[in-house]
C-alpha cells in the first residue's frame, strides 16, 4: 500500500502542513557585488522595492541597494532559516546581529515580537555570488506565543550530515535519523518536546541513488517537498520536479531517484492543532489577538531600531558570526 497521500504542484511560498505554516525558497544567481555589496550590475527594469520576478537569474526582494528584506517585524512563531549557499545579514530590534550561511542555520523565535532585517550581500568582487535558502515558518502553540524572542545559531560544523541509501546524503536541520540527532532547537519550540517528532531534513540524491524514509509514530504531518532533479519514483510512483507529496507517517516511504542528483526538503511534525489566524507576519489564534499584536506594534514597534539603515548590513570584512541580545557573540 502506498504511503503518498497527496502530490500538488510546488507554488509560492510552498505549501505545509500543521505545525508549519509554510516555506519560502529562494535560489538566485546573483553576480558579481559592489562596494555597497549589492550587485554590480544595472537594476534597470525592476520593480525595486517589490522585485521577485527573477530578472537575469535573481531578484532584489525588497531590498533597493542590497538584495533580501529590510526592517520588519514577527510575531507569534518561529523562523528557521537554511542558508546552503550564499550569506545573510541579520539584525534585529533586540540589538542582536549576525552573519551566517553556506550551511549555517538561525533558528529564532519570533514569540512576543521583534523587528528584524535579513539581507543578502554579496561579498564577492570578482565572481558570482550564488545564493539558496529556505525559511521555513514553524508556529508556536497559544501557551508560547508570548515567549520572550530568541535566537539560536547552528553552525554548518555542527550539523549532521549523514550518507545513508544508496548515494543519499541527509543533512539533519531538526529531528534524528538512524541514531543520529540534529542540534538543539530554540528553547521555546514546538520541537524542544521529543513527543512532537518535528523533522526537518534536507536531502541530496545522487543519479540512481535509493533510500527509504523510515516509518515513524501516527497522526503525524509528513511533506517531501521534490524542489530540484528531473524525476524519481516513490513507493513506485513517478514524478517530476516541482511537487509536494503528502505521506503517511505510519508508513515507510521508498524513492528511486531518475538519472541526475535530485534535492528534496523533508518536514514532519505532530499537529499543534489549534487555530491559526495569519495576518502577514503575525500569527495568531484569533482575528481579536491579531489586532492587539498590530496596535502593540503601532505602539512599541517591538523595540524600535537601533540600526544606522532598516536595510543594515555588516562590514564586508566580518566572518560568520552572532551577537546575541544578552552580548554573547558567536565567531565562525
Amino acid at each position: 500500500m502506498s504511503s503518498i497521500k497527496s502530490s500538488k504542484a510546488l507554488g509560492f511560498p510552498w505549501e505545509t502542513q500543521d505545525p508549519f505554516i509554510f516555506c519560502a525558497y529562494h535560489a538566485d544567481s546573483y553576480p558579481e557585488g559592489n562596494e555597497k555589496l549589492g550587485p554590480k550590475a544595472s537594476l534597470e527594469g525592476r520593480n525595486i522595492g517589490q522585485d521577485f520576478q527573477g530578472k537575469d537569474g535573481w531578484s532584489m526582494y525588497h531590498g533597493t541597494t542590497v538584495p533580501g528584506f529590510p526592517q520588519h517585524p514577527h510575531c507569534g512563531f518561529e523562523t528557521v532559516t537554511i542558508v546552503q549557499e550564499g550569506l545573510v545579514d541579520h539584525s534585529d530590534s533586540l540589538g542582536a546581529a549576525g552573519r551566517f550561511g553556506n550551511g549555517d542555520v538561525q533558528w529564532m523565535t519570533a514569540g512576543a515580537g521583534v523587528n528584524h532585517s535579513e539581507m543578502f550581500p554579496l561579498l564577492k568582487s570578482d565572481e558570482p555570488n550564488p545564493f539558496l535558502l529556505f525559511q521555513i515558518w514553524l508556529n508556536l502553540p497559544r501557551a508560547k506565543k508570548k515567549v520572550k524572542p530568541h535566537f539560536s545559531m547552528l553552525w554548518a560544523e555542527t550539523i549532521p550530515k549523514i550518507k545513508t541509501g544508496t548515494g543519499t546524503e541527509l543533512t539533519l536541520v531538526a529531528g534524528e535519523y538512524d541514531g543520529q540527532k540534529a542540534p538543539a532547537p530554540a528553547p521555546d519550540s514546538w520541537a524542544a518536546d521529543p513527543a512532537n517528532e518535528v523533522a526537518m531534513w534536507v536531502i541530496k540524491m545522487e543519479p540512481e541513488a535509493e533510500w527509504t524514509i523510515p516509518a515513524a509514530g501516527s497522526g503525524l504531518n509528513r511533506s517531501l517537498f521534490y524542489f530540484k532533479g528531473d524525476r524519481m519514483t516513490a513507493d513506485g510512483e513517478d514524478f517530476r520536479q516541482r511537487v509536494t507529496l503528502q505521506l503517511d507517517s505510519n508508513q515507510e516511504t521508498n524513492i528511486k531517484n531518475g538519472k541526475t542528483e535530485s534535492h528534496f526538503l523533508f518536514l514532519q511534525g505532530k499537529p499543534i492543532a489549534e487555530p491559526v489566524v495569519q495576518y502577514g507576519p503575525f500569527v495568531t489564534n484569533t482575528n481579536e489577538e491579531v489586532q492587539q499584536v498590530i496596535r502593540e506594534y503601532q505602539k512599541t514597534e517591538f523595540g524600535g531600531w537601533p540600526w544606522p539603515q532598516h536595510d543594515n548590513v555588516h562590514d564586508k570584512s566580518k566572518g560568520r558570526f552572532a551577537i546575541h541580545a544578552d552580548g554573547r557573540v558567536e565567531e565562525k
